[in-house]
């Protein structure tokens, strides 16, 4: 059984996580004035272009779409980075949540449907590339939808896909993180295709983290818009980690708790191998047995 937990995970950051007023380098009204004209830009020649992107090939619109996110980054200043390679094919990648940029900065880099709320979907910008992208648009309010996504993600992955989802179901200030919830760690299982961990972390100049691109709690898309759009020398990277293989009958459980400590904790250097006896077919969050060991 589902329940609504599992469905609607809260975050406990709220607004109190973001940069005090004044303590982020900005960059001058002007500068701000040009990054969001040229982002809308940016949008206007992606929705122009959007009855085209949908005819083209996976690996056409893949492309494309990685032109349109990295020109967006560009106009919004945003500087970005991949460390580490992400899968081309047949892969489910697991990132942690902390604002409405991570699904730019993943199209960026990787060709993978995205897994999102409904709500995106009426998101400026973001929510026109990630329809282009073919994401999955999730409706939290309808719980017993989840066992037909997880099928839906399965047969995507199964056909070679990749598909890109935030486990922790809502976002965080980058600083904490939440529970991977294990429900989706289900298709990559049954699909019988690795989990890419990735980690976003959001830094300005001189490396020091920041949360100046959260988007929590009672902020506003238009508020948070307006940090990035100000802020000086922002800076992210995706930091793509070796890849966890699920063994036949793994548990989902174990393969989320072994995403969450390599995306929230420190880089690991070597890939790892889940393994463990079949979890129960329904998708809930019912502890079962479990083992992970090292490749």
């Amino acid at each position: 059984m589902v329940t609504d937990s599992l469905w609607l995970p809260r975050s406990t950051c709220d607004t109190c996580c973001l940069p005090a007023s004044g303590s982020v380098a900005r960059v001058s009204p002007i500068r701000v004035a040009v990054r969001g004209a040229s982002a809308l830009a940016v949008v206007a020649l992606a929705a122009a272009t959007l009855p085209a992107i949908l005819l083209l090939t996976p690996a056409g619109r893949g492309r494309l779409l990685r032109f349109f996110a990295r020109a967006l980054l560009a106009a919004i200043g945003v500087r970005h980075a991949l460390r580490g390679r992400l899968p081309r094919q047949g892969a489910l990648i697991v990132a942690n949540h902390v604002s409405w940029l991570d699904v730019v900065v993943l199209l960026a880099y990787a060709p993978a449907r995205l897994l999102a709320k409904r709500e995106v979907r009426s998101w400026p910008v973001v929510g026109a590339l990630a329809a282009a992208a073919g994401t999955v648009f999730v409706d939290r309010f309808r719980p017993r939808a989840l066992p037909g996504i997880v099928a839906d993600v399965t047969a995507a992955l199964r056909a070679g896909g990749v598909v890109a989802v935030f486990p922790e179901g809502t976002t965080w200030c980058g600083r904490t993180g939440g529970r991977f919830r294990p429900a989706m760690f289900q298709a990559a299982i049954d699909a019988g295709v690795p989990v890419a961990p990735v980690t976003l972390r959001f830094r300005l100049a001189g490396g020091a983290q920041t949360t100046v691109a959260a988007f929590i709690g009672d902020d506003t898309l238009l508020a948070s818009l307006r940090r990035v759009l100000s802020a000086r020398d922002l800076h992210v990277t995706a930091q793509a980690h070796p890849a966890l293989h699920p063994c036949p009958g793994a548990s989902r459980r174990t393969l989320a708790r072994a995403a969450q400590s390599v995306v929230q904790g420190p880089a690991v250097s070597r890939s790892w191998t889940v393994d463990g006896p079949v979890a129960p077919a329904s998708i809930d969050d019912r502890d079962t047995p479990e083992l992970l060991t090292a490749a």
